[in-house]
């Protein structure tokens, strides 16, 4: 093999050193590293839903000067949020494979990476577990009042009353869960929501529930049925021009009185305001909310006065082995594309 000027730029949760460690066990692979770490997530990211981002980029850090004087000559880049554009590429004619570890490539401009010829290639599912573990706490900590007793006794407050009937609510073999989405997660929150003995609903107009999910009595339904039936209903979709504010004042109406909404995909969806109303209002009994309209959430925002909400800073994802599968897929691509292979996911 020929040697390979690669660039990896890592930040404090995907480290650079995950990459290069996954690298020395790519086999015969001739190449000549460089690292740079951003300063996420101890620096907030650029968000890009609400002003636009860096012509039309989404959660990003870096400035387009520095990054480009340091991928430069390189002919692979790993990285996870730096931001890459037409502008960029412009500056970098000897790139030719951009390895992003992350879901959706949405710090990269696709159709210009296409422009220039450079190969674009990403991790799906590399959190879906993570994220999966996480919603089943999240729809826990949400119909077993764990939220309520927690911020009461840390007050000093003996919530006795969360054994009353009257406030208490079933269990999860007693409930339906509707899951809006059924891609890497929502298939693995499925996986893990089977054991509780709930029924569940699965709404996704582009792929279609498996047999073993079928014969396990999952059901494949439409979004209004899923919202009207369901006792916890939990948001697994991507951001797209059809999903961005689907969920909203007629559909939170929709949902069953005293059922709780769960979001751990991305705030965009959701219209937040008529959220908050559904929540005031107590038609609503509860939320989890991970992600939101803007990130970090303006500390102002009505959604974190609540007290029937559970707010967490857009975390579902981390876990140290979110990390190692990343790094694991992507020497995985850089092996593919030393040895003249096909990618596994090009974007």
């Amino acid at each position: 093999m020929n040697k390979h000027p690669i660039a990896i730029i890592g930040d404090h949760f995907m480290k650079a050193e995950a990459f290069t460690e996954a690298l020395k066990r790519v086999p015969g692979l001739d190449a000549e590293v460089r690292t740079l770490t951003l300063p996420w997530p101890d620096q907030p990211m650029k968000h890009g839903y609400v002003d636009g981002g860096l012509k039309g980029l989404k959660e990003y850090l870096g400035e387009p000067d520095e990054i480009a004087r340091f991928v430069d000559g390189a002919e692979i880049l790993i990285t996870h949020l730096a931001p890459i554009n037409g502008e960029i590429l412009d500056r970098l004619p000897k790139l030719k494979l951009i390895a992003v570890s992350r879901g959706g490539p949405v710090n990269i401009d696709v159709a210009a990476c296409k422009a220039h010829n450079v190969k674009l290639v990403n991790t799906p599912g590399r959190n879906s577990s993570a994220v999966a573990e996480f919603t089943i706490a999240a729809i826990l900590n949400e119909t077993r009042l764990i939220r309520a007793g927690h911020e009461a006794l840390r007050k000093g407050v003996w919530r006795g009353d969360l054994y009353r009937f009257d406030v208490i609510d079933s269990e999860l073999s007693e409930m339906t869960i509707g899951l809006i989405g059924y891609g890497h997660i929502g298939t693995k929150v499925t996986r893990l929501l089977k054991p509780f003995g709930c029924r569940i609903l699965v709404c996704d107009p582009y792929v279609l529930v498996s047999k073993d999910d079928l014969a396990d009595g999952v059901e494949q339904v439409n979004l209004d049925r899923l919202l009207a039936e369901s006792d916890v209903v939990s948001l697994h979709a991507r951001v797209t021009e059809e999903t961005k504010g689907f969920l909203a004042a007629a559909q939170f109406a929709r949902m069953k009185a005293g059922a709780y909404f769960i979001n751990t995909a991305r705030g965009p969806m959701v219209n937040y305001d008529d959220l908050y109303q559904a929540l005031n209002s107590g038609h609503l009994r509860g939320a989890m909310l991970e992600t939101f309209w803007l990130e970090p959430v303006p500390p102002d925002a009505p959604l974190l006065k609540l007290d029937n909400v559970t707010l967490t800073p857009h975390i579902a994802g981390a876990s140290r082995t979110t990390v190692r599968i990343a790094a694991r897929m992507i020497a995985e691509e850089i092996r593919r594309y030393a040895a003249g292979e096909p990618p596994l996911n090009p974007c």
